[in-house]
């Protein structure tokens, strides 16, 4: 069973960088994404990242966010960039299209002066 573990969210000011990481408990395989889900409304795919690292972003966080991964670590990251209190949502790592039992608890963004 492979579990993912979202971390490094927290309360950032507009304009500010936040780095979040995904661990997989065991060899990650396939493409992977990053999604959000903010109050009220539903889970979105945000990034993915293929297993040769070709990417894709939605028009929301393209230009602001990259998606890269580490395999030897069993490791996808979010690097976020000139965050915007849009960006606000609890945010997902899972394979790409998702797996329902792979879903982890997140990590929340909070983007607020």
């Amino acid at each position: 069973q492979v579990q993912l573990v979202e971390s490094g969210g927290g309360l950032v000011q507009p304009g500010n960088s936040l780095t979040l990481s995904c661990v997989a408990s065991t060899r990650i395989f396939g493409t992977m994404g990053w999604y959000r889900q903010a109050p009220g409304k539903q889970r979105d795919l945000i990034a993915s990242i293929t297993t040769d690292g070709s990417t894709s972003y939605a028009d929301a966080v393209k230009g602001r966010f990259t998606i890269s991964r580490v395999d030897a670590k069993n490791t996808v990251y979010l690097m976020m960039s000139s965050l915007k209190p849009e960006d606000t949502a609890v945010y997902y790592c899972n394979t790409q299209p998702p797996i329902g039992r792979f879903w982890g608890q997140g990590t929340q963004v909070t983007v607020s002066s």
